[in-house]
């Protein structure tokens, strides 16, 4: 019998991970990433399963870097309307220590935050050391929606990729490991995913008009964000592009990201005080 936390993947994580990443230097190459793969899984069921085996792991590797607080992971997720942010954040940190996750929604905007500059209100969400932190949106959103909004144009959005670089950079010499994804959806799986929002009394609370509005410059997102993504992904801070289409597989791939990246920093169990063997309490 399997001993809990004795993870053996049924995928190859190394290939996957470097499948999704958009390497430095590189294009993102948006228009020829297919968002309905499904990354080798064959159904929903195999999906399950592997994603339950990565659960496991991620959680027993959280709690590590919890114990250990000495460093931090930020998830960062960009993607378009219903691309699947709020679920991945349900899914992905499901069944983890509470007191180690930190999760802020990103909004438009406040007067206070307009107040400082645009990095600002991102920096002082970043998570503290023990922590994994998840952002739904991110300041990608002052260089993508900004820019099809007409608030900020190219010369500024090419400076402010400049900001977010060094940003990142520092936040990496400071011991915060991102993790960005693009939840890449297709444009005929928004239609429905935003029709099942009309249609189902249910899901009526999640739509907004605007958010018509921001399908119909689908094509401008498209361009803006394929921009943005190239010009930040960095070999310390790198971009991953996940396919968004089929929800099982969205979590599953960025469960992965997250196992491999925690792998990769294998916080430790800090060390016990001296004089605890033998130690009886009364």
């Amino acid at each position: 019998m399997r001993a809990p936390g004795d993870y053996r993947p049924g995928m190859n994580v190394g290939d996957l991970v470097a499948e999704l990443r958009v390497e430095a230097g590189n294009p993102a190459h948006l228009a020829h990433r297919k968002p309905a793969s499904r990354l080798g899984l064959t159904d929903k069921n195999t999906a399950r399963l592997e994603f339950d085996r990565l659960l496991l792991r991620l959680d027993g590797l959280h709690n590590r870097l919890w114990a250990e607080a000495t460093r931090s992971v930020l998830l960062v997720l960009q993607g378009l309307d219903a691309s699947g942010k709020d679920g991945a954040i349900r899914r992905v940190l499901t069944g983890l220590n509470p007191q180690g996750c930190d999760v802020t929604n990103f909004k438009v905007p406040n007067d206070l935050e307009l107040a400082h500059d645009y990095l600002w209100r991102v920096h002082v969400a970043c998570p503290r050391r023990g922590i994994l932190g998840a952002w739904n949106r991110s300041h990608y959103e002052d260089v993508v929606t900004a820019r099809v909004l007409g608030l900020v144009g190219e010369a500024e959005a090419h400076r402010r990729y400049r900001h977010i670089r060094e940003l990142e950079r520092m936040l990496v010499d400071e011991g915060t490991t991102p993790v960005k994804t693009f939840l890449h959806i297709s444009k005929d799986e928004q239609r429905a995913r935003l029709q099942a929002r009309v249609d189902d009394p249910q899901k009526n609370w999640k739509f907004r008009r605007e958010d018509l509005e921001t399908r119909a410059k689908w094509d401008r997102y498209q361009d803006h964000y394929e921009e943005a993504i190239t010009a930040t992904s960095t070999e310390w801070a790198p971009w991953f592009v996940v396919p968004a289409d089929h929800k099982w597989v969205r979590d599953v791939a960025i469960a992965v990201l997250l196992v491999d990246t925690f792998e990769r920093l294998d916080p430790r169990i800090p060390a016990a005080e001296p004089g605890l063997a033998g130690l009886v309490v009364e």
